[in-house]
């Protein structure tokens, strides 16, 4: 199928998807699969290539040499890249819904100055270190401490689930900053890759995600400026968090992705696949199923491109993310199964993509939030209430 800018069908949005697809065609169609295969990361120089082509800044400030354009331009340019390589669209992704997204939104002019252009040009990137051991879902458990003395903070502690670990050069670091319970003491900071006391666990060998790397990042006495703060703690807490809905809007993009590319390649193979003499979409269950796959891909693109619409160049509706999250990652999954079963002994391959679509699939839904989780938000969210999960 052509690129869909459901909603969005102006000169803009369709030359900017074309584009966008004749890119992963073209230069990451070939590539995707043997880079999943050896799990290997997305290089620098085609990193690089990206910012060049304009992408990694499509929603920075334009004075730091992005295009300070609406988010859902940068949604359209990660969906097309992710159908054929999830890899290439996650540099987009971190550049322009992930923690660089967060510093251009809630950082000091001069943090911005020192990372953002350099982010948009290719030559660094900045990965999200939240989660921890005992504090996944449940974030405000976290024990990371970075404690402020004479003009610098020292960091201890350690990250899980970190992605891009290891490969990024710096860190937005979710960090407890006072004695404060819960929330009240937390806020975040930019650790370098490079500064003492940064250390890494061994890659993580994963279901999917096979050439995003995901590692441990430990701290260990790690000694950061006062000039590396984002947000202190406290109030902070809740402006990371609100930023952090671009993300939950990235990550249901590349749901979509997956979902849409394994839609798409089904519609060929039925079309294509005969069996009993006849072509499989002559087949009234075929017909049943794809229907099915069709309607959650495009529910969940409506969803998605709502909750950007609200957010234009600012933040998203919290409950339109939710349900846009929830229904793209479920949809992921199950579109992606249904492929597989459509495709038969074929889906359970290598050789047609469709396993590792349905991989991937998975992931995706974990991060950032899982389904469960999405749920309780979204009746918190509707309700305007908050539910303790620990009673």
């Amino acid at each position: 199928m052509a690129p869909v800018t459901a909603g969005t069908n102006d000169d803009h949005t369709t030359q900017l998807a074309a584009v966008a697809a004749d890119i992963a065609r073209r230069r990451y169609g070939p590539l995707a699969a043997g880079w999943d295969a050896g799990r290997q990361a997305f290089p620098l120089e085609e990193r690089r290539y990206l910012g060049a082509q304009g992408l990694l800044g499509i929603c920075l400030p334009e004075h730091l040499g992005g295009a300070g354009a609406p988010l859902i331009d940068a949604l359209i340019v990660i969906e097309e890249l992710a159908k054929e390589c999830r890899p290439a669209a996650f540099q987009v992704f971190e550049a322009n819904t992930g923690p660089a997204r967060v510093l251009s939104l809630i950082a000091p002019e001069e943090l911005q100055q020192r990372f953002l252009p350099r982010v948009i040009s290719g030559d660094i990137s900045i990965a999200l270190a939240i989660s921890e051991p005992d504090a996944g879902s449940a974030a405000t458990d976290l024990t990371t401490r970075a404690k402020y003395a004479d003009g610098n903070y020292t960091v201890n502690g350690g990250k899980r689930w970190t992605t891009n670990g290891s490969e990024a050069d710096a860190y937005l670091v979710y960090a407890r900053l006072s004695d404060e319970p819960g929330a009240k003491g937390i806020g975040a900071l930019i650790v370098e890759a490079d500064r003492p006391g940064v250390s890494f666990g061994a890659p993580e060998r994963l279901m999917g995600f096979r050439g995003i790397p995901s590692a441990d990042v430990r701290f260990d006495d790690v000694v950061v400026p006062a000039e590396n703060l984002v947000v202190r703690a406290g109030a902070g807490f809740a402006s990371l968090f609100k930023a952090f809905s671009i993300e939950r809007l990235g990550n249901s993009t590349m749901s979509l992705a997956i979902g849409q590319a394994a839609l798409d390649r089904t519609i060929s193979y039925v079309q294509e696949r005969v069996q009993f003499g006849k072509q499989l979409i002559e087949f009234q269950n075929v017909q049943m199923t794809l229907a099915d796959m069709i309607m959650q891909v495009e529910a969940a693109r409506l969803l998605i491109y709502r909750a950007a619409k609200t957010a234009g160049t600012g933040l998203p509706d919290p409950l339109e993310v939710s349900l846009a999250k929830c229904t793209a990652n479920e949809m992921a999954k199950r579109v992606s199964d249904l492929a597989m079963q459509l495709h038969g002994g074929n889906g359970y391959t290598e050789e047609y993509g469709i396993e590792r679509l349905h991989r991937d699939a998975h992931g995706w839904a974990v991060a950032g939030g899982t389904p469960s989780m999405q749920r309780i938000r979204i009746v918190s969210e509707l309700l305007g209430r908050r539910f303790d999960q620990r009673q």
